[in-house]
């Protein structure tokens, strides 16, 4: 049962491989199980079917290891099989009759033996055993004699292991192999491999010789290759020849009689072609050339005529006989108007030929010889052909015109050039220099705007290869130097805007910003106010980009490091002189101020970063306020809520600052709250009274504050009377406790006070009201009795509102009143100097 089993898996398997469904390393495995399971089923005394399934299965498996890389796995079943076949023979032996019987059961049995050998030969060269691998093709080689037919596999499976250990660089067993399959080759005749075959193998024996050691194998590899050359008129075996002479330092006779021999036979236009080349890369110049002028007379009628002419005049050009080439160009271009066209492929190569060369002269800086080669080129074209090579011709010429001043020249050829491609960014650069150097600056600014539009969408036709994405920018860069060099400097910054938009390297990009502030400061100084002001814009939006790209090259982790942080300053400092010479327009003022502080947020936060910082916002939130007082309510609102975030922020930094040092005559505080008080107070911020409980708890809060604070409260929209009240009572309070009494300060306040609580004209006051004035008047009496330094208007001032706050009581029947207010105005007549009189 297991035996059949093991015959149904591997029929399974041979049918199988004809659907490719199972791959080869498979299909050996399967083949070694099924093998394997018949072998153990073997028993005592087999049969001869069952050993030749044996011989079959176990060659089969072996040979399927060794095609998939494993012979190792390979040589227990080719034993296996060497072991059956001798079975075999035995028991055909014991079954035989006579002589004819047993000849023919030996020429069967050494059909598998010759097989089963040559399979192990392969085994063993595949792991790199050449000893044994030699003692089984010589067992093979021997039973060739009985088996005739098999003259052709021995002699390719000999070829197969030369090619194996050539290309392992083993070239004394590769020409071992190599001369056993030809002289195998020569054995038989009726079953050789053929002559095409043989020279194969001859020429790759030679080669062996050659690669193994030319000098000390030369003779071999010659006959090897003069054999092959018997055998079969191939190309390769002549061009294989003349490769042998010329390593082994042949002389120019010997290599001129084995050209000479192509000359013979009927050999393709391309082979003598690539003779010439080698010829020509071993330094044999004069050989090549011969044979070269040799070869035209043999391929006279061939269309690819023009090839011959191509390489001779590449070998001129290589060879430095610069005049010979010439004169070939000149007889080529007469023959192409005579009759002798070039193929168009033939043609194109004949121009890069010439462009190459025109190339070189151009970056010696021989321009006139760059233009003798480009003449050449131009030759070929028929006047109004429109080829967007010529074009690119053209603009060549133009760049050769222009370094020797020669401009007319020069503009005819890019007009040229315009006519042939109009839309070539390549050909707006040259129209851009002829207008620089004729300092045009209109035509020059134009053709930058052109090249930038060209930029952004790549040309699909004659550039397309070299038109990459920073082709665009590397032009624009290349204009805007020429624009500087020239001191054309408005071109230079249209030129510089495009870039500054478009360029993806941060380094360039930093590099052409801070060119354009630098250019448009420079342009400023020499400018009326409208012009300004739109320069002014632009240096904000270019400081916004440089911002922008900053904060992008920071958050790759590649480009952090202390060069951007360079820049970063650079841009930040620009932003803050910019701001300070902004200082009579206070909205571009405070826009500038705040790039600064973005900027500066790039840069180590150290003492001075902090305090430029802390400048930046206080000055924008001072601007906002600013702004706020003479906007309309809605853009009031807006500002004065734009100027609570930035005093926030201002905030935050002067925490951090206020621990590197003593700040206490700094007035940051003391902005901080008025600014902040002023901007809730107007916005009606409902946490206005809580910022304030903080300021009433602080003993060092001083007068002037105070009185700020006092008229912030009541000027429009706010209107805080209670705020402004404490405020002015806090004020005259630190006035009367200082050492050394102002009056004139003290008089100011409670006359503000005064006003706040007794307006003028009203008739109908409170008694409460009333009395917590009285209070402010006797206040009043008391410092003025106590000091001659208060001001007489101020007392007069006094006098006039206690007079006619008591005339007002009067006029609606408080007589009682009326005595006691006019009569407190009275008390201040007596202080009064000069004016007393007036009065009395």
């Amino acid at each position: 049962q297991v035996e059949e089993d093991a015959i149904d898996l591997w029929n399974w398997t041979v049918t199988k491989h004809i659907g490719s469904v199972v791959s080869d390393e498979q299909r050996a495995k399967l083949r070694f199980v099924a093998c394997r399971l018949v072998c153990l089923c073997e028993g005592n005394d087999p049969s001869e079917a069952t050993i030749r399934r044996q011989i079959l299965m176990s060659m089969k498996t072996g040979k399927s290891w060794i095609d998939i890389g494993k012979p190792n796995l390979a040589d227990g079943f080719l034993e296996i099989a060497v072991s059956s076949i001798e079975k075999l023979y035995a028991k055909l032996l014991k079954r035989s009759d006579c002589e004819a019987d047993i000849h023919e059961h030996k020429v069967d049995v050494e059909k598998n033996l010759f097989k089963v050998l040559s399979y192990q030969a392969e085994s063993a060269l595949a792991q790199g055993d050449f000893q044994k691998a030699t003692m089984c093709f010589q067992r093979c080689k021997d039973m060739l004699v009985k088996l005739p037919k098999e003259t052709c596999y021995l002699s390719i499976l000999c070829y197969n292991f030369g090619v194996e250990t050539y290309e392992r660089k083993r070239y004394e067993q590769s020409s071992f192999w190599l001369s056993q399959s030809y002289d195998i080759g020569k054995m038989d005749v009726k079953y050789a491999v053929g002559k095409e075959m043989q020279a194969k193998v001859l020429r790759l024996l030679a080669t062996a010789y050659f690669e193994w050691d030319c000098n000390l194998y030369l003779d071999k590899a010659l006959k090897a290759v003069n054999l092959a050359i018997q055998e079969n008129l191939h190309p390769a075996g002549f061009f294989l020849k003349v490769k042998i002479l010329l390593k082994s330092g042949a002389s120019d006779e010997d290599i001129n009689a084995a050209v000479a021999e192509f000359l013979h036979h009927e050999l393709s236009l391309d082979f003598c072609l690539n003779t010439a080349k080698l010829l020509r890369e071993h330094g044999r110049e004069s050989v090549a050339f011969d044979f070269l002028k040799s070869v035209p007379e043999r391929f006279e009628s061939s269309p690819d005529l023009g090839k011959i002419t191509l390489l001779h005049i590449e070998f001129l050009l290589q060879t430095k006989k610069e005049l010979l080439a010439k004169q070939k160009v000149e007889e080529t271009i007469i023959g192409h108007y005579t009759g002798k066209q070039l193929l168009p492929e033939d043609l194109n190569q004949l121009h890069l030929i010439l462009w190459d060369k025109a190339a070189k002269h151009y970056e010696a800086k021989s321009y006139s010889e760059a233009l003798h080669w480009y003449n050449y080129s131009v030759s070929f074209y028929t006047p109004g052909q429109i080829d967007q090579n010529l074009a690119k011709l053209q603009r060549n010429m133009a760049s050769c015109y222009l370094h020797l001043k020669q401009v007319d020249k020069a503009k005819e050829a890019v007009k040229e050039a315009e006519r042939c491609d109009p839309n070539s960014i390549f050909t707006k650069f040259s129209v851009y220099k002829i207008a620089v150097m004729e300092k045009d600056t209109e035509k020059a600014e134009e053709a930058v705007i052109e090249m930038g539009k060209l930029a952004e969408k790549p040309s699909q036709h004659e550039d397309k290869l070299s038109m990459d994405k920073n082709m665009g920018t590397n032009l624009l860069s290349l204009a805007a130097q020429i624009a500087l060099e020239n001191e054309q400097h408005m071109v230079a910054i249209k030129a510089l805007e495009y870039l500054s938009e478009h360029l993806q390297d941060y380094h360039q990009l930093f590099a052409a910003l801070k060119c354009l502030l630098r250019l448009i400061l420079s342009k400023i100084m020499a400018e009326n106010e409208q012009k300004r002001d739109e320069d002014v814009s632009s240096m904000l939006t270019y400081l916004n980009l440089a911002h922008k790209k900053l904060a992008e090259a920071f958050t790759e982790e590649k480009f952090v490091g202390d060069v951007w942080v360079h820049e970063a300053h650079w841009f930040r400092k620009v932003a803050w002189n910019l701001a300070i010479q902004l200082q009579g327009c206070p909205e571009k003022m405070r826009d500038f101020f705040l790039l600064s502080f973005k900027l500066s947020q790039f840069c180590p936060a150290d003492k001075a970063v902090l305090m430029a910082q802390k400048t930046c916002l206080l000055v924008a939130v001072a601007v906002d306020l600013e702004l706020g007082r003479q906007a309309t309510l809605f853009e009031q609102t807006e500002l004065l809520t734009q100027a609570l975030q930035h005093l926030q922020a201002c905030k935050e930094v002067w925490k951090v600052l206020k621990l590197t040092g003593d700040f206490a005559r700094d007035p940051t505080d003391t902005l901080l709250l008025l600014y902040e008080f002023e901007a809730r107070s107007k916005l009606n911020d409902p946490t206005l009274h809580n910022l304030m409980e903080s300021v009433w708890e602080q003993p060092q809060t001083d007068v002037k504050t105070l009185e700020i604070i006092a008229s912030l409260a009541m000027e429009s929209p706010a209107q805080y009377p209670g705020l402004c009240k404490k405020a002015l009572k806090c004020a005259l309070n630190l006035l009367r406790k200082q050492n050394v009494f102002d009056a004139v300060k003290f008089s100011k306040c409670l006359h503000s006070l005064i006003n706040l609580c007794l307006p003028t004209g009203l008739t109908d006051l409170d008694a409460c009201v009333l009395h917590e004035v009285w209070d402010y008047f006797e206040d009043a009496l008391s410092v003025v009795s106590g000091t001659d330094a208060y001001p007489e208007m101020e007392i007069l001032w006094l006098m006039t509102r206690a007079w006619n706050t008591g005339i007002f009581q009067y006029a609606v029947g408080k007589y009682k009143e009326a005595e006691q207010w006019c009569g407190l105005g009275m008390r201040f007549l007596n202080h009064l100097g000069s004016l007393k009189k007036s009065y009395e």
